[in-house]
């Protein structure tokens, strides 16, 4: 048996908090394990987690919840057999144990002392129940309970979502992504604007850099699909024009040194400065007019920079800072610096749009010609068929299994696109007063041992879960920083040499 983590020692910070406030460790598993509440747990390696999970399963079934009515979801097949294994250990070890026994086991798990009394021996019979039911609760991973709603998507969908009706599930797709390669490189060979974007980012950033960013757009894919779609790649980096209004006439911001007034004002500096006494002053006009006699604007902008301003900074050298003319100029050539560099940016991630854009487009095409579905689509299909009001409930009856309770373990690495298709799903309730067809919702993690970041996790993604669950839901926060894997007064003293 795994019991609940005790009490931390006397005069040690306090372990557990419910809604930011300090509790007992007896409140702090009564609302944990309660299957009516919807209840977001933080909780710190070796807090017992699993331990909340599957005693939650257990509060449900003895509440009469069907154990196919549960569903559990966690991040890989080792995590789901260990938590299916665990309430079936538990399961077992309760049918064999004595009713004074159970009854400690269900006071450790949030049961009154008075119910605990009533409810040891259907917690005694509750292995047989499971059973008999013939339908075991649903311990799945995100991948595999994505993957049985996409067997169930209507063929209009996944003509939408560009998906075969009849497809292979790659759960590995680094052998797809090695191939695309290829068929991606002899598109942009043979569109002049892709060969141009392309040429350009060698050019700049080198090949192998340059594959190293698409690479990482690609593993986005469906998130850069969906920004893209609402406008938001295009709009990311704004054009100079938008920044600096008073250069929108000009498709780059040196082209403004072409205007015979600008070059006019700027010899009138030249001759000004050159007039003040002093070799400082008198070398840097010499600069300004050698700057302003050369035909390419941009060589016009870098060699007004070269003669006014520190190298590495875009700034008034020292020995110019006491000159009024050179700081009468400088406001201005900092703004076309800076219009340059936003103007740089933008046609950076122009560039990079363009190609990201062309290299998931060859990637959807050689899927196609294989039948593959990988992983990003079947999240992508899932947040698409859970965001659908009518899909949602058309799904839940054909999978046959209305969801009563939703638990999720290691919430911290679930993904952005992951928790878009749960919060769709479940914002349906939000506000709709616990109703009858509301599973409750019970997440736990901690966001510090997010260990998924290769797979897309983003811990972030845990805080706007708690907030759901707490505003959106009416649900508590609980958090716990006990653990069984070191004492507290050891983490305590380790805390205090780290500050």
């Amino acid at each position: 048996m795994n019991p609940a983590p005790h009490e931390a020692p006397s005069g040690a910070p306090a372990a557990y908090e419910h809604n930011g406030q300090r509790v007992t460790r007896a409140a702090f598993y009564a609302i944990a394990c309660d299957p009516a509440r919807n209840v977001a747990v933080q909780a710190c390696a070796g807090a017992g987690k699993t331990w909340m999970l599957v005693s939650r399963m257990l509060r449900a079934l003895l509440d009469g919840c069907a154990p196919h009515e549960i569903l559990a979801i966690t991040f890989t097949k080792k995590a789901a057999g260990e938590m299916r294994q665990r309430l079936h250990e538990w399961l077992g070890e309760f049918a064999r144990q004595p009713l004074d026994a159970l009854t400690g086991e269900l006071r450790a798990r949030g049961v009154h002392p008075e119910r605990a009394l009533e409810a040891r021996a259907a917690l005694q019979n509750l292995y047989r129940q499971t059973l008999a039911s013939g339908r075991p609760v649903q311990i799945r991973t995100f991948h595999s309970w994505f993957a049985a709603l996409l067997g169930t998507a209507p063929l209009a969908l996944l003509q939408a979502l560009g998906l075969p009706a009849h497809f292979e599930l790659l759960e590995d797709d680094a052998q797809a992504v090695r191939a695309v390669w290829g068929p991606f490189l002899h598109t942009v060979v043979a569109d002049a604007s892709l060969r141009a974007d392309y040429a350009a980012m060698v050019a700049l950033h080198g090949r192998s850099q340059t594959h190293k960013a698409l690479a990482a757009a690609l593993a986005k894919r469906v998130e850069f699909a969906l920004a893209d779609a609402a406008g938001v790649v295009d709009a990311s980096v704004p054009p100079f024009q938008e920044q600096f209004p008073d250069l929108r006439a000009y498709a780059e911001p040196a082209h403004a040194l072409r205007d015979a007034a600008c070059v006019q004002r700027w010899r009138a500096l030249a001759k000004t400065l050159g007039a003040q006494t002093g070799k400082t002053p008198q070398k840097a006009a010499q600069a300004l007019d050698a700057a302003l006699d050369c035909a390419d604007p941009q060589q016009r902008l870098d060699g007004l920079r070269k003669a006014l301003f520190v190298a590495a900074q875009d700034r008034l050298t020292k020995n110019l800072e006491k000159f009024a003319p050179a700081c009468a100029a400088e406001p201005e050539l900092q703004g076309l610096l800076a219009a340059r560099r936003q103007h740089a940016a933008w046609q950076h991630q122009q560039r990079m749009a363009r190609l990201a854009r062309c290299l998931s487009a060859q990637f959807a095409d050689l899927k196609r010609q294989h039948g593959w579905v990988d992983m990003n689509d079947v999240e992508r299909a899932a947040q698409a068929m859970l965001a659908d009001p009518v899909l949602s409930g058309w799904v839940q009856e054909r999978l046959d299994a209305r969801v009563r309770h939703l638990l999720i373990d290691e919430f911290q690495d679930t993904n952005p696109l992951q928790w878009q298709a749960l919060h769709a799903w479940l914002s349906g309730y939000a506000g709709a007063g616990g109703g009858a067809t509301a599973p409750s919702v019970f997440i736990v993690g901690d966001p510090k041992q997010s260990i998924y970041r290769f797979r897309r996790a983003e811990p972030q993604v845990f805080i706007a879960a708690q907030a759901f669950v707490r505003d959106g839901l009416g649900g508590d926060l609980l958090s716990c920083e006990h653990t069984r894997r070191n004492a507290t007064r050891v983490i305590a003293a380790v805390n205090q040499v780290m500050d």
